[in-house]
Order: C-alpha cells, then sequence, then structure tokens
C-alpha cells in the first residue's frame, strides 16, 4: 500500500484513492518461481536469432527509457540480469533470457527501445522477428506512466495490431504494461490511468488491458500480475 507520507500531502476525500484503481489489477497471491535465469543470445541480424528448441517466447518493447529493464529484472527476481541505464537506447539487440532450469520453460526476448533514439536497423530486426517466430506468444508493450502516449507510441500500437492481423497468420497475442505509477501525483492519477487506457483502446482494440505496474513502490506493484500473465500465455502452472 502506498503511503501518503510520500507526497507529504493528504489526499482528498474527493479523489479516488491509488490503492482503489490499482487494486483492480492486481494479481493473486501465486507467485511465478524463477528457478533459473540466465542470458543466453544477443541478435544483431536475423541470421543471430537462436533456435532454442522452440521453447515459448515473449518479447517485450517500448519507447526508450520506458523501464522495461528496470520491471522485467523485478519479474525475474534479479537486479541487473538485463541491463538498464539512465541513458537511452542502452539495448541496441534483440537479447534473449531462458528462464527456469535448462533447458528452460520460457524465453524473454527484450528489444531495443523505438521512439526519437531507436535506429531503422533495430525496428527492421524486430518486424522480421516477431512476423516469423512461430514460438512467439505474446508481445509486451511498455508505457511510462509518467507521461501520456505520444504520436512514436499510437504509431507502433497501430503497427503491431496491423502486423497482428496481417493474414490471420500470427498466433501471438498483444499485452499492455503502464509502468512507474509511483511516479504519477496521487491527485491526478485516477485523470492519468483512464486517459493512457483509452489512448492504447483507440491505437489497438486487440490489445490487452494494460496491467499496472511499479517497481519501485515497496513492496512492488503489479510484478506478480507479470508473472502470472507470462504463465498463462505459455502454458505454464504457478506453483501454489
Amino acid at each position: 500500500m502506498l503511503s501518503t507520507a510520500r507526497h507529504g500531502l493528504k489526499r482528498k476525500t474527493n479523489l479516488l484513492p491509488r490503492e482503489s484503481l490499482l487494486s483492480r489489477h492486481e494479481s493473486s497471491s501465486a507467485h511465478f518461481r524463477v528457478d533459473v535465469a540466465e542470458f543466453v543470445a544477443a541478435a544483431a541480424t536475423v541470421d543471430q536469432i537462436p533456435a532454442l528448441n522452440g521453447r515459448p517466447e515473449v518479447i517485450v518493447t517500448g519507447r526508450a527509457n520506458c523501464g522495461k529493464s528496470t520491471l522485467f529484472n523485478a519479474v525475474l527476481g534479479r537486479k541487473d540480469l538485463l541491463r538498464t541505464s539512465k541513458k537511452a537506447g542502452c539495448t541496441q539487440t534483440l537479447n534473449f533470457f531462458r528462464v527456469g532450469a535448462h533447458p528452460g520453460s520460457v524465453v524473454l526476448v527484450d528489444a531495443p527501445g523505438y521512439g526519437a533514439r531507436g535506429r531503422q536497423q533495430w525496428g527492421d530486426l524486430f518486424n522480421e522477428y516477431i512476423s516469423t517466430r512461430k514460438q512467439l506468444k505474446r508481445i509486451y508493450i511498455l508505457f511510462n506512466g509518467k507521461h501520456v502516449l505520444n504520436d512514436t507510441d499510437i504509431q507502433m500500437l497501430k503497427h503491431l495490431s496491423e502486423t497482428l492481423l496481417k493474414d490471420g497468420a500470427q498466433t501471438y497475442t498483444l499485452q499492455s504494461i503502464i509502468t512507474k505509477v509511483d511516479c504519477i501525483p496521487s491527485d491526478s492519477l485516477s485523470q492519468v490511468i483512464p486517459k493512457i487506457q483509452k489512448q492504447i483502446w483507440e491505437a489497438a482494440p486487440l490489445c490487452l488491458p494494460p496491467i499496472i505496474t511499479s517497481a519501485a513502490m515497496r513492496p512492488m506493484y503489479g510484478i506478480d500480475a507479470v508473472r502470472k500473465n507470462i504463465a498463462d500465455v505459455c502454458g505454464l502452472s504457478l506453483p501454489r
């Protein structure tokens, strides 16, 4: 539960409390146990993408510095498995991480961020991967809760939707995640979250409703929901 003392302000009674809004999206208490999580390979070209025995895969994308590395380090129970940086453009390849005891039960793919710091070759590699990877189960697209979606985010959502529907051949789904919700002022939370939700739905009606997260809150918020989401889409069971 987020303490109002963090802001040094008393929450107004006519505003929807942060906990009430967030609780709509929180998962059950079940945990996705990560026995082993390790880096497997980095691919700068299509030829470098590893086969990995057809294990189910999920890929993570988002605008540069949306917090995807921080979030998924938390999801995997690590601090620095995925490289984090304050400088945009840190991730420049498709990075493959095997999760679970060898040979792994699922593969997490960290993609370069898109936007002003992105490069054409990164986008080409990403597009080739999602268009041809048969074991891809879900694309996770992350949005920084501190900002509403910009034109690049909207274009990316539309592009992913078009790719998803192309020829009806794709087997993956699209899941949105809102990160850094702790950075949204309490008095604007009830306006910001619905606005982002509306932007996502208008750009990509088939995109699954966002999971709301914060890796900075203590306890962390929404991490179990992301773990459960990955487990569900990959056909894995969560330990009780």
